[in-house]
C-alpha cells in the first residue's frame, strides 16, 4: 500500500547548500553533456525525499550515468514526472510564484521551451533566491536571470510502499 511519508525540505536545503558550488562524486557531472541543473535539482529533491521511482522510462531514479531515467536530468521530463506521479516518490503541483517555498523547483524557459531547473533556497521579502548548477549559484536572486517564462513546482509530498 502506498503511504505518504512527507518531503523533508530542510534536508533538501542542506544538500542544496552543501553541493551548490561543487559536485557530489556519487553522480556524474552533466555540465558538458547538456547541463547539470536538473541533475542537481533531482539530487536535492532526493535528499528531501529518500525515495526513487524505479518505473522504467517514466520513473525517476539514478543508479549510474547509464542507469537512470530521463526525468533525473531532463527539464521537461522532471516536470512530467513530478506533476504526473501517482506512485512511489516525490510529487508536485504547478503553482504561481507566490505559492513557491524553499525546497521547491522553478523552471525557466523561452519560446522554445523550458531549459533550466534551479532549486528555491529562500524567499525573503517577496524575493526568491535559488541554487543551481551549470552556472553554479547559491542564494542567487531569481530576478537576476534573464528568461521569458517560469513555472514553479511545489513539492507536495513523497509516497512509498508500506
Amino acid at each position: 500500500m502506498l503511504k505518504e511519508i512527507g518531503y523533508q525540505r530542510e534536508a533538501a536545503l542542506r544538500y542544496a547548500k552543501q553541493w551548490a558550488m561543487g559536485r557530489n562524486p556519487r553522480y556524474l557531472d552533466f555540465e558538458h553533456l547538456g547541463g547539470d541543473c536538473t541533475n542537481y535539482a533531482s539530487q536535492c529533491i532526493y535528499a528531501g525525499s529518500g525515495v526513487m521511482n524505479y518505473t522504467p522510462v517514466t520513473g525517476w531514479y539514478y543508479n549510474s550515468a547509464s542507469d537512470r531515467t530521463p526525468s533525473w536530468t531532463g527539464v521537461q521530463y522532471l516536470y512530467n514526472f513530478l506533476v504526473g506521479n501517482k506512485s512511489v516518490g516525490p510529487y508536485a503541483a504547478e503553482t504561481g510564484e507566490s505559492g513557491a517555498v524553499p525546497g521547491d523547483i522553478v523552471q525557466l524557459g523561452n519560446s522554445n521551451g523550458f531549459y533550466h531547473s534551479p532549486v528555491i533556497v529562500a524567499v525573503d521579502g517577496g524575493r526568491i533566491y535559488v541554487a543551481a548548477h551549470s552556472y553554479d549559484a547559491y542564494m542567487r536572486p531569481l530576478d537576476s536571470y534573464i528568461y521569458e517564462k517560469a513555472r514553479f513546482l511545489h513539492i507536495q509530498g513523497v509516497r512509498n510502499w508500506q
